[in-house]
């Protein structure tokens, strides 16, 4: 198949890669110059996209990320260039469309329990926006597009991490964080392509929620640091569950995250 990733990142190289692997065609748009061999890219302004001289398209990865997270760069990225994406693929024999999304279309922030069967309602612009994309996309192609919403990716750097745990000595509350390694995120991606019946959306995570303040005390022990206090007993953030990808069968190989932290300590 012609593959078509519309954005470029850590997420989509190593989705391509894998496909290139398995003998697909890889084509990518990005706002700059990439170097990998695998993939033929090219640099445009998905606003004003152009995909008149393309092979024909078969599968189509929207993985578009802002900037900054302000509502105006959410707009832009996100919403603003859905119909000149979906205009652009219009002459193409697009099988199926997956757009990366975010769980924070998920609007509960007491700790509740959100899986794949969950209701969306969103308690900020940013996650409305998202909501929005996502509708316009489902409608655009009703019974050809899936939405994946990973929680927190890691796997690359812990840089983030060390600073926070680094810095911090207390936390004003217990919030619950969710994450996903990157190895896994991509596996999970480059499977569709072999999944018959897929649901029109799926929830990415390792169905292990923590606790970010025992995160952080646990980089603080690693590092000889003194551990941090909780302010508060009040609930925030969410426990994310990916049903969806426990149903089809998917396994992780990344369930551990602490060994992978201390993998990328060394």
């Amino acid at each position: 198949m012609h593959i078509l990733f519309i954005g470029y990142g850590k997420t989509s190289a190593r989705i391509a890669k894998q496909l290139f692997e398995q003998g697909h065609q890889i084509s990518t748009i990005s706002r700059s110059a990439k170097t990998d061999l695998y993939a033929t890219h090219h640099i445009q302004d998905v606003h004003q996209l152009d995909l008149s001289s393309f092979a024909p398209i078969d599968w189509v990865y929207v993985l578009l990320s802002p900037d900054q997270s302000t509502v105006e760069a959410y707009q832009q990225t996100y919403l603003d260039s859905v119909q000149p994406i979906v205009t652009a693929l219009k002459s193409h024999p697009v099988q199926r469309l997956v757009v990366v999304s975010s769980t924070r279309v998920y609007g509960e922030n007491a700790g509740e329990r959100i899986d794949d069967d969950s209701a969306i309602y969103p308690d900020d612009l940013q996650g409305e926006i998202l909501r929005q994309m996502e509708q316009a996309y489902l409608a655009a192609y009703p019974d050809r597009c899936t939405i994946i919403r990973p929680s927190g990716i890691y796997g690359t750097s812990v840089a983030r991490l060390e600073k926070m745990a680094t810095t911090m000595t207390s936390y004003p509350n217990l919030h619950w964080s969710n994450r996903i390694h990157i190895e896994d995120l991509s596996r999970f991606m480059v499977g569709m392509i072999h999944v018959e019946h897929l649901e029109f959306s799926y929830i990415l995570t390792n169905n292990q929620p923590q606790l970010l303040h025992e995160v952080l005390q646990w980089f603080q022990q690693q590092m000889g640091l003194p551990l941090l206090n909780v302010e508060s007993e009040k609930v925030t953030g969410r426990k994310l569950y990916a049903t969806r990808m426990e149903k089809m069968g998917f396994q992780l190989k990344h369930q551990d995250c602490f060994r992978d932290y201390l993998e990328l300590m060394k």
